[in-house]
């Protein structure tokens, strides 16, 4: 059997065979040759489309401990894990003129002994950064301290076409984490969801 792949279809020519076989004593039969018929086998196999633009966080949580507090404010400071954008489609498959960027939204902290929420917007700061990726191509969003306002601000952004820098494949982003709080803040576990969405 001869097999020949050209792109995505395959191609099998199969030969026909002869068989002898023995006719009586010990004497043999020569084979009939009633010549051979090649018979073309071939399937088409589609192309299948793997390539996704996509987001991964690497841990579900992140915890915040005290540090630089002073007498009027109390600061809570950590780091969000690994943020990663992939993008393995083929630039064929991109539209022209766009781009994608990730936005962080965070709910208001909850207390678990029923203490007054923390006012996220008013209270809560990060400072994003590159960890992985040409920053020439991907940047980091713009600090955000608290009490500028925390609403939906880019922990990373695309600055070109997607089609152009898709070769260029991964990037990541982490960022510092800040929340204070007044000095006279309630004792207790607090927490909050911090959602990052990925738009195109």
């Amino acid at each position: 059997m001869k097999n020949r792949a050209i792109g995505y279809r395959v191609t099998a020519a199969v030969v026909g065979a002869v068989t002898l076989a023995a006719v009586g004593g010990s004497g043999f039969a020569a084979a009939a040759d009633y010549g051979d018929q090649d018979v073309d086998v071939s399937v088409d196999i589609a192309k299948i489309d793997n390539g996704a633009l996509a987001l991964t966080v690497d841990s579900e949580s992140a915890a915040l401990t005290e540090a630089g507090s002073t007498a009027t404010e109390r600061q809570f400071t950590g780091s969000l894990p690994t943020v990663t954008v992939t993008d393995t489609r083929d630039p064929e498959d991109i539209p022209e003129d766009t781009y994608w960027y990730v936005l962080g939204s965070i709910t208001d902290f909850v207390g678990d002994d029923g203490q007054a929420p923390i006012d996220s917007a008013e209270s809560f700061g990060w400072t994003p950064e590159i960890t992985e990726g040409d920053p020439g191509n991907v940047s980091a969003g713009s600090p955000i301290e608290p009490g500028e306002g925390f609403v939906d601000p880019e922990i990373l952004s695309m600055a070109y076409d997607s089609k152009i820098i898709n070769p260029d494949g991964s990037w990541s982003a982490s960022a510092d984490l800040k929340l204070l709080t007044g000095a006279d803040v309630a004792p207790g576990e607090y927490s909050a969801t911090l959602t990052l969405s990925l738009f195109e």
